[in-house]
């Protein structure tokens, strides 16, 4: 199953590849040429254009396909990036785990060979690519491919060869060591193969660790250089089920957009036009003064305390102080959502952002540092239990401390989390586990080809034990929840994410390479039954264009993660926020004009578009789902 566990699995021990026989190059050459040049059309055909350049984008990155592999926020290992322009999909399919992650090996690469029947054998040579890497000059035997290649990409691709990779030795042995680490060596040796019918995990384990102890550091030169067998041979058809899969997620999103355009486009026609012109904007800072304070409290499923900053107003007030909880995602801290805390303070909420113990950024960078193991199973339970805790604390506080927390109110509390955070502010909002569900969904992904990498982490949850202790995180204190970018829908699944009864606003954005849309956020909203629910779709928004804090985190995240303009992306969070609490935990009927398509609309900026719908159904998505 798509799950880390503790259990190591035993493969067959390496040797040398066989002989084999190969028919030559120059005979397929015009057949091979067509089969690239298919590889190129079915993927660039159907790719988003960036308004600068006429140039595909996916996920941010320019320069043809680009495949997000796991990275600690979405999922528990180093953000990495690979480009996959034309002929060279192949290559960086295969190659781009050197972002992922002194013995002298026995043989060393020679070549990187692929089968494509009826074609035959087809070679790359190593020292091609490397004088290709090195003097930017192209072989006689390297131009068959890179004539088929744009010079834009080919410079994308030298660059990426020569790019260095800063981790240590020690950093990248314990992670090729490790349950997460083991678990994507393995999914990616049956790619980069040992011979046709062996998975080449031992072999990419030994070349990514004797190249970071090498002294030209950890390169996808060096690695391919390192590698303990003379070829190394690529599998085509997991390749082709990628980009296949990836071509279909791309025709349907941009279908299912336009659905979602339209339902928005019905709901406004259907609702009283809303005076943009006399509402406040939100997206402003409010003119209540407030006061941060930092403290711990004890969760007892913890060895340790669990830290936190409160943001309380200093307004003076007859009405008790409404409470906002933030959670954050993998690799984060309390930092990530500080200006959200600070905004929601001076509009008269009391606002807690919390750091959850095993899953920030203090703890991943021990992992890195190799003094820390990878975030346990246990976190998926931990974290919904440290908002109960928390409210127990806050609750005992009211009457220890009257003069600080008197007019706090802890029974009707409103929750905002983001990615792991989502998963978090969902289970205490009501969704619950469906252990089923979830085996089911993990045995799919393992045996298959899939683009959503948040399996990776949803499928620890096989790990937890089965109680009602497990399953049901609720907690009735929360009445309003906010999840943004959420990992969801295999851990819950329809019948978890069924139970939520509170008025919930679910937030996704089209650039999310980590929660994929579909399936992690519009599918769960099809679920919801609550009647107060509110799907927010930011075209061009990626996994991290509401976080804060930036060069906080864990990693320092290319601008291409990012994506663009995050402090816009920002104040949109904020007035949508604001309003929806407002409506539903101030109880302030007023406020719920914000919370329509006509509102987002009028405050949209280039390049970001916000899409707003209350109402959608199965049957719409049908519609235009391949």
């Amino acid at each position: 199953m798509l799950r880390v566990s503790t259990t190591r699995k035993n493969f067959t021990p390496l040797t040398s590849p066989p002989p084999i026989k190969t028919q030559k190059l120059k005979k397929n050459r015009e057949r091979f040429s067509r089969w690239c040049s298919r590889i190129a059309r079915r993927g660039e055909n159907n790719l988003p254009f960036s308004k600068e350049k006429n140039v595909p984008l996916l996920g941010g990155v320019r320069g043809g396909f680009s495949l997000q592999f796991p990275s600690w926020e979405g999922l528990g290992v180093g953000p990495a990036s690979c480009l996959l322009p034309s002929a060279f999909c192949l290559l960086a399919l295969g190659l781009g785990i050197s972002t992922t992650f002194r013995a002298t090996p026995a043989l060393a690469a020679e070549q990187i060979a692929f089968w494509y029947s009826p074609f035959g054998e087809f070679y790359i040579s190593i020292e091609d690519l490397e004088i290709f890497a090195k003097e930017g000059r192209i072989t006689n035997k390297f131009s068959f491919y890179a004539n088929r290649v744009p010079p834009e990409q080919l410079e994308q691709l030298r660059e990426l060869l020569n790019k260095r990779f800063n981790y240590s030795p020690t950093i990248v042995y314990r992670f090729t060591n490790s349950p997460t680490g083991e678990l994507i060596l393995k999914k990616l040796g049956d790619i980069i193969k040992a011979d046709f019918n062996r998975n080449g995990f031992y072999a990419l384990r030994a070349s990514l660790n004797q190249a970071a102890a090498s002294p030209e550091g950890l390169t996808i030169v060096n690695f391919l250089r390192q590698f303990p067998l003379q070829t190394i041979r690529l599998d085509l058809e997991p390749i082709n089920q990628v980009l296949d899969e990836l071509s279909l997620a791309l025709e349907e999103g941009s279908l299912i957009l336009e659905k979602i355009e339209e339902q928005a486009m019905a709901e406004t026609a259907a609702e009283p036009p809303v005076a943009l012109s006399t509402l406040p904007d939100l997206r402003l800072t409010g003119s209540g003064k407030w006061r941060k304070a930092s403290s711990t409290f004890n969760n007892p499923t913890r060895e340790e305390p669990v830290p936190f900053d409160i943001y309380l107003p200093t307004t003076s007030r007859e009405k008790s102080t409404q409470l906002i909880i933030i959670s954050h995602g993998l690799a984060s801290s309390r930092k990530t959502f500080a200006y959200l805390g600070e905004h929601l303070a001076s509009h008269g909420f009391g606002v807690v952002v919390l750091e959850h113990p095993g899953s920030n950024t203090q703890r991943v960078n021990r992992i890195f540092a190799g003094f820390g193991n990878p975030p346990e199973p246990e976190i998926l339970i931990n974290r919904p239990l440290d908002i109960k805790y928390l409210l127990d604390e806050l609750s005992a506080k009211t009457q220890s401390e009257p003069n600080r927390f008197g007019k706090l109110n802890v029974q009707s509390v409103g929750l905002i989390g983001q990615s792991l955070g989502g998963y978090t502010v969902l289970a205490a909002g009501g969704a619950t586990l469906d252990f089923t569900n979830l085996n089911n969904e993990c045995v799919k992904a393992e045996a298959g080809v899939t683009l959503n990498v948040s399996l990776l982490l949803q499928c620890q949850g096989l790990d937890l034990p089965r109680t009602t202790t497990t399953t049901n995180l609720r907690d009735e204190r929360v009445k309003a929840v906010i999840a943004i970018n959420p990992v969801s829908s295999a851990i819950f699944g329809r019948q978890g994410i069924s139970q939520i009864e509170v008025p919930l606003m679910m937030i996704s954005s089209t650039q999310d390479v980590f929660a994929p849309p579909l399936p992690e956020q519009l599918n769960p909203f099809l679920w919801l039954t609550t009647p107060n629910k509110y799907l927010v779709v930011m075209e061009q928004g990626t996994h991290f264009s509401f976080l804060g804090a930036q060069g906080e985190g864990a990693f320092d995240l290319p601008p291409e993660l990012i994506g663009p303009d995050p402090m816009l992306a920002q104040t949109y969070l904020s007035a949508l926020s604001t309003a929806f609490f407002k409506t539903y935990i101030t109880n302030q009927p007023e406020y719920a004009a914000y919370l329509s398509d006509s509102y987002v609309k009028g405050i949209n900026e280039d390049p970001f578009n916000l899409v707003l719908v209350k109402y959608l159904t199965e049957a719409q998505i049908q519609e235009v789902s391949k």
